[in-house]
């Protein structure tokens, strides 16, 4: 594929726009019926396969987290989120935008976020009811996985 035909897809298909390569493991945790239909088959047209359950058994190269304000403590969701992945891996933090139900305030990611031990690289807008926070997890900080 060429260059222009790459910078193509990326502005269309809001999952290589997010980084999602082609090949990866991706593991989906909090799905329910309100996710964004359109987002999940957008990213496992990028990765060439379905996404995987929060029943898969071995580490993924990234997370996709559908999470809402009464869903518990963000923290501890981080925190388990971050055992399912590669050392250096990302999760995509999903939360319904400001008026959803659900909402879930930018400064509560953040706080969650750091407790949890990752980085958040962008926030961006992924579709109408949701938003995404990159989080990424710290390359040498990974030492065993449970």
């Amino acid at each position: 594929m060429s260059a222009t035909a790459d910078h193509a897809e990326e502005r269309t298909n809001p999952a290589a726009r997010l980084g999602f390569q082609p090949e990866q493991v991706v593991q989906e945790i909090g799905y329910d019926d309100d996710v964004d239909q359109e987002l999940r088959e957008a990213i496992e047209e990028v990765i060439g396969s379905d996404l995987v359950d929060e029943e898969y058994d071995d580490v993924a190269d990234a997370v996709v987290l559908w999470f809402r304000d009464d869903d518990g403590d963000l923290t501890d969701v981080l925190v388990d989120a971050t055992t399912y992945i590669e050392e250096g891996g990302s999760i995509l933090l999903l939360t319904p935008k400001t008026g959803r139900d659900g909402y879930v305030e930018p400064s509560d990611i953040s706080e969650a976020a750091t407790t949890a031990g990752l980085s958040a690289s962008k926030s961006v807008s992924v579709g109408k009811d949701w938003s995404g926070s990159r989080l990424v997890t710290p390359k040498a900080a990974k030492s065993g996985k449970k």
